[in-house]
């Protein structure tokens, strides 16, 4: 079986490595010759496409890329992979998009009698890296149960949610809510810095009582250090929180708590810190 692997980013790249440990013959294209080179590094099994035509040839074919118009471009249309793509064959997008646009992908793909699953991921490239990040899973239940052992090659648990509405809904409620949390920190450590309290205090402090968090597990000891590198950066915090705001008011829910947090990620990219790890939203929080 050939698998076939466009965007070795932070999450992609670990996905795709992880298939190449496994043994697996995989076709990566990327637009960074360092991705490419970094992930061909882990095992025999993996080679570079010199087009991305290349990757229509694959069995199964997974795509991780930033924003829902760019998995649009390289999937959809004239000269989209899916009408290169053989019938039969399957397709898995682990990116984090929209409701509609995975409905979109789906739909394409079934006219062309080719299975698809939206699969986006939980948790941190780390993970990734590890085949230990959650893949939530959305799509035609007989086409999970036939690709359930490949999807245990990249990520665990992997967890069976329903239609695609329903994970990639479910991953942008998990960012929305995730993103959220983290304004609320780094203004509760602003406010404990006007108190006098030291961030490392406040957070070990903290960690008893109900303030404690994912986020302030993770990223609160990353901004008590002054640790913005990138784990998760800013650009695509807000562009997870904008598509989640905007799910939401298609679906008439107000989402103000969220709306706030959408303006501090807006305010921190403008401020030109969108390469930063999304915990750079302290650095705009006065």
């Amino acid at each position: 079986m050939l698998f076939g692997f466009i965007g070795l980013g932070q999450m992609g790249g670990g996905l795709a490595r992880n298939l190449i440990r496994a043994g697996k013959e995989v076709l990566v294209y990327d637009l960074s010759e360092a991705a490419i080179a970094k992930t061909l590094e882990s095992g025999t099994t993996g080679k570079a496409a010199k087009e991305i035509s290349e990757i229509a040839a694959a069995d199964v074919v997974f795509t991780s890329l930033p924003l829902p118009g760019d998995i649009e471009g390289v999937m959809l249309g004239e000269t989209g992979l899916l009408g290169a793509m053989k019938a039969g064959s399957a397709y898995i997008e682990v990116s984090t998009i929209d409701p509609r646009t995975a409905r979109k992908l789906s739909n394409a793909a079934e006219e062309r009698g080719i299975d698809f699953l939206q699969c986006p991921l939980g948790k941190t490239p780390a993970q990734a890296e590890t085949a230990e990040e959650p893949v939530f899973v959305g799509g035609k239940k007989e086409v999970y149960e036939k690709m359930k052992d490949v999807l245990n090659i990249i990520g665990s648990p992997v967890l069976y949610l329903g239609e695609v509405e329903a994970s990639s809904a479910f991953k942008l409620i998990s960012n929305l809510i995730g993103m959220t949390n983290l304004a609320v920190l780094a203004e509760g450590i602003r406010i404990g810095e006007k108190a006098g309290i030291e961030p490392k205090i406040l957070l070990e402090l903290l960690g008893d009582t109900g303030a404690k968090s994912f986020q302030m597990d993770i990223r609160g000891p990353w901004i008590a250090a002054g640790d913005f590198a990138n784990r998760f950066g800013v650009d695509l915090a807000l562009k997870d929180v904008r598509l989640g705001c905007e799910m939401a008011d298609a679906w008439s829910n107000n989402a103000k708590t969220m709306k706030v947090a959408l303006e501090y990620y807006k305010e921190a990219s403008a401020e030109g810190f969108g390469k930063e790890d999304c915990n750079a939203i302290y650095k705009i929080i006065r």
